[in-house]
């Protein structure tokens, strides 16, 4: 069972399924997220939505490289998560099934191609405190504690 974070779904909402790739990135004593600007300013782990027939590491590189402009290598698989929410950017009600990789930030290619993201390196506690959603604050925790 992939366990649940946030809002439980809200009774008679019909919910698509979506399912998402995103990476806790460490190099050094820093973590790499991506914070977005819209709907609602947030900080995230990099990542986002597999498209169809992507698999979820093809997704993992293009996202990570999307919104934060580097290249990432060794992704390892930490586990799952799902929630249950709006995305106002689809107009969609969505239960997203979120996989969390650890991987290695390799190069920075450039800034974020993705409209309205900004790459930002964070000291892990500030990192933690700063994540929008439970889940990634969750992972982001496992992680670091190898």
């Amino acid at each position: 069972m992939i366990r649940r974070v946030g809002e439980p779904p809200k009774a008679g909402q019909r919910y698509r399924r979506r399912a998402g790739a995103y990476a806790v990135l460490v190099l050094g004593d820093e973590v790499l997220l991506t914070h977005q600007a819209d709907p609602v300013p947030e900080f995230q782990l990099p990542g986002g939505g597999v498209d169809p027939c992507e698999s979820p590491l093809r997704a993992l590189h293009r996202e990570a490289l999307e919104e934060t402009g580097w290249t990432i290598a060794a992704p390892r698989r930490l586990g799952a998560f799902r929630r249950f929410t709006y995305m106002p950017e689809y107009d969609l009600w969505a239960e997203k099934l979120c996989a969390v990789y650890l991987a290695r930030p390799v190069r920075r290619l450039g800034p974020p191609t993705e409209p309205g993201h900004s790459a930002v390196w964070l000291p892990f506690a500030a990192a933690a405190e700063l994540l929008g959603n439970e889940g990634d604050r969750h992972f982001l925790l496992q992680a670091l504690r190898g």
